[in-house]
């Protein structure tokens, strides 16, 4: 069974540093707000070569991101991840994509063997 992907749509409220592990595994989470009556905070997070969707984005950035669900469990502790894999900005009538590297491939569901490989992270 394929993965669904989602959207999301609002403005970036947030941009965190790039994270890199010891394994070279590297993360960048960031924060879109939603606009709508009850607007949300969710933070989502780009992996390995996603991470540049983020550079040339800034906070204020109205945009659209497309992203996956990612659910695991460690040490007994269950963890939810949205891994934006597409990120574009909305502000003008032709918005393009955000970065060259936008191809509409979701990324391949991520291996037991990462959680391992990033610093006994949890996520």
């Amino acid at each position: 069974m394929a993965s669904k992907t989602y959207e999301i749509e609002g403005r970036i409220k947030a941009i965190f540093d790039v994270q890199t592990f010891a394994s070279g595994f590297t993360k960048r989470d960031f924060v879109v707000t939603t606009e709508e009556e009850y607007p949300q905070d969710v933070k989502l997070e780009c992996i390995k070569d996603r991470c540049s969707l983020l550079d040339g984005m800034a906070e204020g950035d109205r945009v659209l991101a497309a992203f996956n669900l990612r659910g695991n469990e460690y040490n007994g502790r269950y963890f939810v991840n949205l891994q934006a894999w597409r990120l574009a900005k909305q502000d003008g009538e032709n918005a393009a994509p955000a970065a060259a590297n936008t191809d509409d491939v979701p990324l391949e569901v991520m291996d037991d063997v990462q959680l391992e490989d990033a610093d006994d992270a949890p996520f």
